[in-house]
């Protein structure tokens, strides 16, 4: 199994994730690709490239795909160190909590719970409305 994990590249909170979980110790191959990039646009053309840039997004080489908590169960099960916090996160009642944890995993402790909530996807507020330009609209 592989998974690609598209993050907003002009976004330092998801570019200092991206750069933790790409120096992770995997237990499944994992190709991080900027969102909407030219890459990811020949990768998976069936995708929608405006929604990545408002929600992380996890793509299987099988085809499957995950946003919100979802997405940010997978990157931590691709772990070795968090697979079993993934699975335990994977729960309904746990999903909303999964982007902090992934982020507090990342050592991203900076991170106040205001800073987490999300404008109209599942990017941070500052990141969702200066990032993403699409966010809004």
């Amino acid at each position: 199994m592989r998974l690609t994990v598209l993050y907003d590249d002009r976004c330092g909170m998801c570019r200092t994730f991206s750069a933790w979980l790409g120096n992770q110790a995997h237990l499944v191959e994992v190709d991080l690709v900027p969102a909407a990039s030219a890459v990811a646009q020949r990768r998976f053309p069936a995708l929608d490239h405006g929604r990545t840039l408002e929600e992380i997004t996890v793509v299987s080489d099988a085809g499957e795909v995950w946003t919100g908590g979802h997405a940010w169960v997978m990157c931590l099960w691709a772990t070795a160190a968090h697979r079993v916090l993934a699975e335990s996160l994977a729960r309904p009642s746990r999903l909303p909590i999964a982007r902090g944890v992934a982020h507090l995993a990342a050592g991203m402790r900076t991170t106040s719970a205001a800073r987490l909530s999300a404008v109209g996807g599942d990017y941070p507020e500052d990141c969702a409305g200066t990032c993403a330009p699409n966010a809004q609209g």
